[in-house]
């Protein structure tokens, strides 16, 4: 847990966010595996670890906003509990930790709300992601479950947003060290990229550096030849001389803060021709976008500026063709470069996505294009000292979307499908980096990473 005094101001500056009534922040319980005492390790709700710090499962956290009092309701162990798991913390020692002044038995939580109902008090909660959750809720609220997502507070979203968004010196440091686990599961994962390596040895070798660091993982590594699949979850091919190895892998704290990088590796370690040519423009793409980015740039302008990178260089290649503006203001580009930029990364690798992607990434200012691929841009919103966010552009070349743009002429003013037909089987390149937008200038993982580039010859 971070100190006391963090977790106390947090939820202070929650309650001036809001106009009145009582935030509910349940805690996650723990998941059957497979049967009741064989459980998923447990990883506990963001929202109540950013406002309570507890990573204790079946603890719900209240804040009255016009009384300024907190509380929480969760249960002691019992000796039962002892036998197996040793002896546990008191709720009340855990509020010593976090500065919560009200501590409760869980049971007492039903006569809590309903009171509070009864008073016709306005009741916060965020999106339930969770069926335990969603129950929980339709026992307190009376709200049928399969409605419980349909009232949520947008009130207590956008606070909640507000203040994730900006990360504090504890957090990004946090966040720090998660980037230098990932440096190691990177460094290992290239480094065992020869031909006749298996997929999953990889795969087991760098989620066991995560893990042997406090992690787990920060979501499902993805690993694997067949890069142009954007999240392959398949472990079993066997590396072959001439392919390109694309792993997206990331560590989490013990505190849940999250690291989310993307190296693409040449098997062997040699580039091709081809493969230089398309690798060098993904990275110009990276590399550009990170000097640009900085507070007050829309994201989505840096997306942009992304997409026209991309452009030229497939164009120098002989892949695309016309006017550069012209073609990514069609959207031509998204035949090869077919997500967004990049997204926040906090406490959640995506961070806050459980409370609405439009809330976290998009405002006021700048609304969700439908156009195909920048459809999918997770972040567009103006940047502000303390975000945390993912560099992360491609390019890709996926058999199944040529052949439908192809059959329909799709951009055929922008797309050389005569020349495309040499790349059906590249696979894809993509490089993530994760950065810190401060007043001047941006930190983190580029500055780690950039020196791996050297020892590969490109």
């Amino acid at each position: 847990m971070f100190s006391k005094e963090i977790y106390t101001e947090r939820r202070k500056n929650l309650i001036k966010q809001l106009s009145g009534g009582l935030v509910i922040l349940p805690g996650n319980s723990d998941v059957p595996f497979n049967y009741p005492a064989n459980i998923y390790t447990f990883r506990q709700d963001s929202s109540f670890l950013y406002f309570f710090g507890i990573k204790q499962p079946d603890v719900i956290g209240i804040i009255d906003i016009d009384s300024g009092e907190d509380y929480m309701f969760g249960n002691d162990v019992d000796i039962d509990d002892i036998i197996w798991m040793g002896q546990q913390p008191a709720m009340k020692e855990f509020a010593q930790k976090n500065g919560v002044k009200n501590t409760f038995s869980f049971s007492k939580v039903d006569d809590f709300i309903a009171k509070a109902l009864s008073q016709g008090r306005k009741i916060h909660f965020l999106p339930a992601y969770r069926a335990q959750t969603k129950l929980l809720l339709e026992n307190l609220l009376g709200i049928p479950t399969n409605e419980i997502n349909n009232n949520v507070s947008e009130e207590l979203i956008k606070a909640v947003v507000k203040l994730r968004s900006v990360k504090g010196k504890e957090e990004i440091e946090d966040i720090e060290r998660t980037i230098d686990v990932a440096y190691k599961m990177h460094t290992t994962s290239m480094k065992m990229a020869f031909p006749g390596t298996k997929e999953q040895e990889i795969y087991g070798k760098i989620e066991g550096i995560a893990l042997s660091h406090g992690g787990p993982v920060s979501f499902p590594v993805i690993l694997s030849v067949n890069g142009q699949i954007l999240h392959n979850h398949h472990h079993e091919n066997i590396l072959k001389s001439g392919q390109l190895m694309v792993t997206d892998a990331g560590a989490e704290s013990p505190m849940h803060y999250c690291s989310d990088i993307t190296r693409t590796t040449p098997v062997g370690g040699n580039f091709s021709q081809k493969q230089k040519e398309i690798y060098e423009t993904v990275l110009k793409a990276n590399v550009e976008v990170i000097k640009n980015s900085k507070p007050g740039i829309f994201y989505k302008d840096m997306h942009m500026l992304s997409a026209k990178i991309i452009v030229e260089g497939l164009k120098a290649v002989g892949l695309m063709k016309g006017d550069t503006d012209d073609a990514v203001a069609a959207g031509a580009h998204a035949l090869f470069y077919p997500h967004g930029l990049g997204h926040m990364m906090g406490m959640d690798v995506h961070d806050m996505e459980g409370l609405g992607e439009d809330y976290v990434g998009y405002d006021n200012t700048v609304k969700r294009s439908d156009q195909f691929g920048l459809a999918f841009l997770r972040m567009a919103r103006k940047l502000e000292p303390g975000f945390v966010i993912t560099v992360e552009p491609g390019i890709y070349f996926i058999p199944a979307l040529i052949d439908i743009w192809k059959k329909e002429n799709k951009s055929a003013q922008f797309i050389n499908y005569r020349k495309l037909e040499e790349y059906r089987d590249f696979g894809g390149i993509r490089i993530e980096d994760d950065i810190l937008i401060t007043e001047t200038d941006v930190e983190f993982s580029e500055n780690r990473f950039r020196k791996l580039l050297r020892k590969l010859k490109i």
